[in-house]
């Protein structure tokens, strides 16, 4: 009895003391404790393990020790669904259909941190729920070119646009115990080529434009993971890139997150382990469509990185220090008892997904009715928002007003509970205001179907048989809306493809015409991630840009023809009157598509309003450009350093009839420096406003870190604030400066 009781009290104290031991599987220990603590149970194969794919889109954790493995899916729009374990095929589920958020593009088009907060918030509870650790995005790769085919998943032109937009949404998203994993690290700004293209690119247009929106995530938002891209820099591939990774990422600027692959973007084992990697996705994949006879094992990270480090041809240290970051995101994810649980396809995720939508449509042209029409619309007033009820026949046209845009567009393409279409709301808004309108719809030409790899098929005949029944019906209306624009087809806004032309595809810009000349009271709605040539412009007398709206893309859209929801949606793009006028289309096939595996950026730091201010290009519309149903009046702004911020003050009243929001925008001229050439001016800070009644005021505060007036220096390889004034003004656009304001560094 005695010999039993005191074998119990033995064994207790054992268990106790190893658990006690165990340090890695305490939550409240300190996180460099545990990642020790863990690193030393752990065999070398073990470590290997962790750092390498385990299925298409899982790695591996340790079951031995009870650590969790990591599962990832894509985003950043919503959770993909759910593929086979080895298979890009799907896996059949039935219960993997989630609500499709706005584009990025349409989020950076509310200029709205707070909305952005929301978005990563309500995103993020869908992957929890899913059990998901790692969404694959946001992105923030520069919209250098409006052919990117990519683009929609991005923040537009401007770095300090994407980089303090996409903060609020990592903040929010990791907050709930879901890592984001930021991409594409970097300069993957066009798919033509992607997997090959050598980058040549300046190193001050490197840093102060491509690099910035990942400096501002890394330093602001802590982000937990990210994206190697697939291009190369310097010869190299980004995935592996010393410099990059372990230069700038992890060094400069003291990251401690993990840098995970993109799918197949590994090319080698010593120059993966040597070059910052720590996750190894994909690979031995031809085209992302079929597996080879290579297993996971046989990545570049996994056997062949195991021989290197056993004959000590590759430190333990390299291995360790990977297998570190790995087992960090790990704590932080799967096995943070604090992770949310989540929730899918709530009626508070819908409510979310059509505010972010509403806010970032963006009103490019509200033109006044000519002279009084039979409807009573006199000369003066503008034909948005709609008055459904002066309006007895209703046409609407195009494509996009019944077709799916949450399918198609490679990874990010989303299997949805339910998508509301903008016809389904138009009508339903229709009978709601009039139930004697009538609204008839007619397809008007055709795209064919969503596919990843190549162009669908169209027959002309079909094409043309739905032409003539669009115009025929036009000569019925007294109102069409035409709803078209791009979609997430090959060629159009997909992966690993690039638009062919800056003109909208399908006949859309001859039918548009056309439809204009039988009825001038046309409003043109667009959707797509993309700008695109408009030269029916003048002929229309409205036009909506939509991006894509996500799940409650009609019901948005609705709201803001109607008026319900005035818009204040502000373009994160500059909109060319010409594709010629884009700045790296001066220097020819060298500066884009260049297909002999290299591009050079010869354009610099000059992208986007940036380009076109130099060369004196004037655009179709601005970046930072957008309407409302309101005006604003901006009072005199005022500028103090106070410390290491510069602090901007300017009052903003509503002097129209409804309610509504503005963007004051401030961007910063630099004093002139004969060393270094600068921008006619660079945004620096936004701001919006809350929902402002008829007659209220807001004065909005904006502070700006001075280092972040600072220029690269390519001399010294430094950032560099110039001493001298600095002219800061505030606008409604790029194009539209309401004040100046002057400070002294």
């Amino acid at each position: 009895m005695k010999r039993t009781i005191l074998l119990s009290v033995l064994m207790l104290t054992m268990t106790a003391t190893t658990m006690t031991a165990q340090v890695y599987l305490d939550p409240q220990a300190p996180m460099e404790e545990r990642i020790k603590d863990a690193l030393s149970r752990m065999t070398t194969h073990e470590k290997i393990q962790v750092i390498h794919a385990q299925s298409k889109f899982t790695s591996a954790g340790v079951p031995r020790l009870g650590i969790r493995q990591l599962n990832m899916d894509d985003g950043p729009h919503g959770v993909r669904e759910e593929l086979g374990w080895n298979s890009w095929s799907n896996a059949g589920w039935t219960n993997d259909s989630i609500v499709a958020f706005p584009s990025l593009t349409c989020l950076a088009s509310t200029w709205n941190r707070d909305l952005s907060r929301l978005y990563g918030h309500t995103v993020s509870e869908e992957f929890a729920f899913r059990g998901k650790d790692v969404m694959l995005g946001p992105g923030v790769n520069i919209a250098r070119t409006p052919m990117n085919g990519r683009a929609f998943e991005y923040m537009g032109e401007d770095p300090c646009l994407a980089g303090e937009m996409v903060v609020p949404y990592i903040q929010a998203a990791q907050k709930n115990g879901v890592a984001c994993c930021l991409k594409h690290w970097v300069l993957n700004d066009q798919e033509v080529n992607r997997f090959g293209t050598n980058v040549i690119v300046s190193e001050r247009a490197l840093r102060e434009i491509y690099l910035e929106p990942f400096r501002r995530a890394v330093d602001k938002s802590h982000v937990w993971s990210i994206m190697g891209s697939y291009n190369m820099y310097k010869g190299i591939h980004c995935c592996q890139h010393d410099e990059l990774n372990n230069g700038i990422l992890k060094g400069e600027w003291q990251w401690d997150g993990a840098i995970i692959s993109d799918w197949g973007g590994t090319t080698d084992t010593r120059q993966a382990a040597m070059g910052g990697l720590d996750i190894e996705m994909g690979s031995f994949t031809d085209g992302k469509v079929k597996e080879s006879e290579f297993t996971f094992d046989d990545y570049y990270m996994a056997r062949p990185l195991e021989q290197l480090i056993n004959e000590g041809k590759i430190p333990m240290s390299v291995l360790d220090e990977k297998a570190g970051r790995v087992l960090r995101l790990i704590f932080r994810t799967a096995m943070n008892p604090k992770k949310a649980i989540g929730n899918q396809c709530s009626e508070a995720h819908y409510d979310a997904c059509r505010a972010i939508g509403e806010e970032g449509i963006v009103l490019l042209k509200n033109s006044l009715t000519p002279a009084p029409s039979p409807k009573g619309e006199g000369s003066g007033q503008t034909i948005l928002p709609l008055n459904l009820t002066k309006y007895r026949n209703i046409l609407v046209v195009g494509e996009n007003a019944t077709r799916s845009l949450t399918q198609g567009g490679g990874s990010s393409e989303l299997k949805t509970l339910r998508d509301i279409s903008p016809l389904e709301a138009l009508r339903s808004q229709c009978s709601m205001f009039n139930v004697q309108c009538s609204m008839d719809f007619a397809q008007g030409y055709t795209s064919g179907r969503a596919l990843y790899d190549q162009v669908d098929t169209v027959d002309p005949a079909e094409s043309e048989r739905l032409k003539a029944e669009a115009l025929e019906k036009a000569r019925q209306a007294d109102l069409i809306i035409y709803i078209g624009g791009l979609n997430k087809n090959t060629k159009q806004d997909c992966e690993n493809s690039d638009r062919e032309s800056y003109d909208l595809s399908f006949g859309q810009n001859e039918l548009i015409s056309q439809l204009a000349q039988i009825q001038p009271n046309i409003v043109v709605v667009t959707f797509g991630g993309n700008a695109y040539a408009t030269p029916w412009l003048q002929q229309v007398k409205a036009l909506v840009h939509c991006w894509y709206l996500g799940s409650e893309s009609g019901t948005a859209l609705a709201n803001v023809l109607t008026g319900k929801v005035n818009p204040s949606g502000k373009l994160p793009v500059t909109f060319a009157k010409r594709y010629e006028d884009y700045p790296y289309v001066r220097f020819g096939k060298e500066a884009y598509q260049d297909r002999s595996g290299q591009v050079d950026y010869k354009e610099g730091i000059y992208v986007g309003y940036r380009g076109f201010e130099r060369n004196k290009k004037q655009p179709q519309f601005p970046f930072g450009y957008g309407l409302s149903y309101t005006t604003f009046q901006y009072g005199q702004p005022t500028a103090q350093v106070s410390g290491d911020h510069v602090n901007v003050e300017v009052t903003i009243q509503n002097t129209g009839s409804v309610a509504g929001k503005e963007v004051a925008q401030v961007y910063v001229s630099a004093p002139k420096n004969k060393q270094m050439d600068k921008p006619v001016k660079e945004l620096k800070g936004f701001a919006k406003t809350r929902l402002l009644q008829p007659g209220e005021s807001e004065t909005l505060r904006i502070s700006i870190p001075c280092s972040e007036l600072a220029s690269w220096n390519e001399a010294t390889h430094e950032w560099q604030v110039d001493n001298g004034t600095y002219t800061l003004q505030v606008g409604a656009s790029s194009a539209e400066i309401r004040g100046k304001a002057k400070i002294s560094l």
